[in-house]
C-alpha cells in the first residue's frame, strides 16, 4: 500500500497542488528524515482519529480496502483540509516501535548468555514506547521450539529459522530501563494511537502483535526517560552477581556522529569494568551497508564481556521477524 501510494507521490510532485505545499518545507531533507514515513504516518493518524473523511475506507487498519485510485482523490482532499495538522505532525520524526524486533533482540540474548545465568538489568536505548523492554514476556514460535509465556498476547510466529535457537537458558529480567528523545506512553489513548499511526496499515501482523504489546504494556508498564543515548548510558553501571545488558534496533541512523562516538566510548568503559561476576552484554539490530551501494541488511550483532568475543548472530527482516540464525 504505501510502495503504491510514494511512487504516485513521487509522480504528483510536478503537479501545483496541496500535496507540494505540505511537502515544501522538506525539500532540502535529507534521506534520514525518513519524509515518506512522515507524511504516510501523519495521514494515518489522522485515518485512525477519525480526521479524514472518505480517506478511511480505504484504510485496511479501520476497516477499509486499499484500491490506489479511488484513495488518491480522498488523499489530496485530506491534504489540503489539514494542512496545518499534516505539517505539525511531520516535525516529529517517526516513532516505530516495532514488536518484531524482539525476536532478534531476546534471541540474541539467549544464544550468547548460555546456562547458569545470572539475574539481567536490561537497558535499552532508543526505546520509544518500551515496549521491547518487555521482550521476555512475548511468545516466539520458531526452529528449535517455543519461548516464552504460552498465553502471552503477542504471539510471534516463525519468528526464528536457520540455526535453532538455544532455549535452554533461563532468563530472569530484574531491571528495565529504557530512554528515547521523546518517549511515549503505550499506556495512554494518545501514545496508542502514534505508535499504531506510523505501522503500514495493511500489515495487519504488526498491528495485532502492536495490540498484544499494548495489552502487556498495561500490565506492567515500564518508564522510559526522556534522554540522549549518550547522557543515559553515561549513568549506566554494571552490578556484582547480575549480567547487564544493552540492547538497541534500528535506531543507530538516527543519531548524530558525536553521539555514536559518546555511545561507543561508553560502551567501551562498560565493557573494561565487566568481570566474571558482572559481566557485560550488547546485543542489536541495526541495518548494515556491507559494500559500497549494496542495500542494507539488517544483522544480529552480539558481544560478551568480560571475554571480549563478538560475533554476528544472524540476520532480520527490518522489521525483525523472521530471523535467520546462523550456525
Amino acid at each position: 500500500m504505501y510502495e503504491a501510494l510514494l511512487h504516485r507521490t513521487a509522480d504528483e510532485l510536478v503537479v501545483d497542488g496541496p500535496l507540494r505545499r505540505v511537502l515544501a518545507p522538506h525539500e532540502e531533507a535529507a534521506a534520514q528524515d525518513a519524509v515518506g514515513l512522515r507524511l504516510l504516518g501523519t495521514v494515518h493518524r489522522l485515518v485512525l482519529e477519525r480526521r479524514a473523511g472518505d480517506l478511511a475506507l480505504h484504510y485496511p487498519s479501520v476497516g477499509g480496502r486499499f484500491e490506489l485510485d479511488q484513495a488518491w482523490p480522498a488523499l489530496l482532499e485530506v491534504l489540503d483540509r489539514h494542512c496545518d495538522a499534516l505539517s505539525e505532525g511531520m516535525r516529529r520524526p517517526p516513532q516505530t516501535n516495532e514488536v518484531g524486533r524482539a525476536a532478534a533482540l531476546v534471541g540474541g540474548l539467549l544464544r550468547v548468555l548460555g546456562a547458569g545465568t545470572l539475574p539481567v538489568r536490561l537497558h535499552e536505548i532508543g526505546a520509544s514506547a518500551g515496549l521491547n523492554l518487555l521482550a521476555d514476556q512475548y511468545r516466539y514460535v520458531g526452529v528449535g521450539g517455543t519461548w516464552g509465556p504460552p498465553a502471552s498476547p503477542v504471539q510471534l510466529e516463525a519468528a526464528w529459522t536457520g540455526a535453532p535457537t538455544p532455549l535452554t537458558s533461563e532468563l530472569v529480567v530484574v531491571e528495565r530501563h529504557g530512554c528515547d528523545p521523546d518517549p511515549i506512553d503505550p499506556t495512554s489513548t494518545a501514545g496508542r494511537t502514534l505508535l499504531t499511526a506510523y505501522v503500514w496499515p495493511d500489515q495487519c501482523r504488526r498491528l495485532k502483535r502492536l495490540r498484544g504489546a499494548f495489552e502487556v504494556a498495561g500490565r506492567a508498564p515500564v518508564e522510559v526517560v526522556r534522554q540522549s543515548a549518550a547522557d543515559f548510558m553515561t549513568g549506566m553501571r554494571l552490578a556484582d552477581g547480575h549480567t547487564t545488558v544493552l540492547w538497541h534496533s534500528v535506531m543507530w541512523q538516527y543519531l548524530t556522529n558525536g553521539e555514536k562516538a559518546a555511545v561507543t566510548d561508553q560502551v567501551r568503559r562498560l565493557s573494561a569494568e565487566a568481570s566474571p561476576s558482572a559481566p557485560f552484554v550488547h546485543v542489536l539490530l541495526e541495518p548494515w551497508r556491507l559494500a559500497a551501494g549494496a542495500p542494507h541488511d539488517f544483522l544480529v550483532v552480539a558481544a560478551t564481556w568480560p571475554d571480549g568475543d563478538q560475533r554476528v548472530l544472524g540476520s532480520a527482516s527490518g522489521h525483525g521477524v523472521p530471523v535467520v540464525w546462523e550456525q
